[in-house]
């Protein structure tokens, strides 16, 4: 996330929503995400959490994973497409044509054995909140994909749902669509929300908590 962006929000916002959460937080929104069937590991910062997520991915699996700003800063996605342990399915996609080859897309990102990403919001009740442009991504958070990984800084956990939704309003859609602009010339838009409150398939959701703010 460049400096340049977040000039563009008022302090009070940055402030709220970009600033890392203290110790305390960080473990209480920890067990309430364990309690809620997801399961947490913590980062200090993003080189950990590389190590943590490439660890947790057998090699020869199928991996796919969403436009993450998150995953692009900590090398994960670099590490996925061209270490040789894994089968990218981003690769694939990007040498297939959007309006020709939309279905073969479409069945190729809908149920990789595991997909990478994050969320916008986490609620210190255990919820995760992730906004879309187009939704590609949330089918498999929520059931298509064997198993979800999600690094996500601390600056994004919250007290509520309600908390979480500001935060996609109010910080990371200004930032994205800003982003967006500059590189690929669109706007964004917040045309979908999905909320996990629980995982009911043991051990398919995990979120790795990462004490560095990566992402919006």
């Amino acid at each position: 996330m460049s400096t340049d962006l977040q000039l563009d929000l008022e302090p009070s916002v940055k402030r709220r929503f970009g600033t890392l959460a203290e110790d305390a937080r960080v473990t209480r929104t920890a067990a309430a995400l364990e309690a809620n069937g997801i399961g947490v590991f913590r980062a200090v910062d993003a080189a950990e959490a590389k190590r943590i997520v490439l660890d947790l991915i057998p090699d020869g699996s199928q991996v796919h994973h969403g436009a993450s700003l998150t995953l692009e800063v900590s090398g994960i996605t670099e590490a996925i497409e061209k270490s040789g342990r894994y089968d990218p399915v981003h690769p694939r996609i990007r040498n297939l044509d959007r309006k020709t080859e939309a279905e073969e897309i479409r069945r190729l990102s809908a149920a990789p054995d595991v997909m990478l990403g994050s969320v916008h919001a986490v609620t210190e009740t255990g919820s995760l909140l992730a906004a879309s442009m187009g939704g590609s991504q949330l089918g498999p958070y929520v059931s298509g994909a064997g198993r979800v990984i999600l690094v996500v800084g601390t600056q994004k956990i919250v007290s509520d749902l309600e908390e979480g939704l500001r935060r996609i309003n109010e910080y990371a859609f200004p930032l994205e669509d800003a982003r967006a602009q500059s590189a690929y010339g669109i706007h964004s838009a917040v045309n979908k929300v999905l909320i996990i409150n629980r995982e009911i398939v043991p051990d398919r959701i995990t979120v790795v908590l990462v004490d560095e703010a990566l992402g919006f």
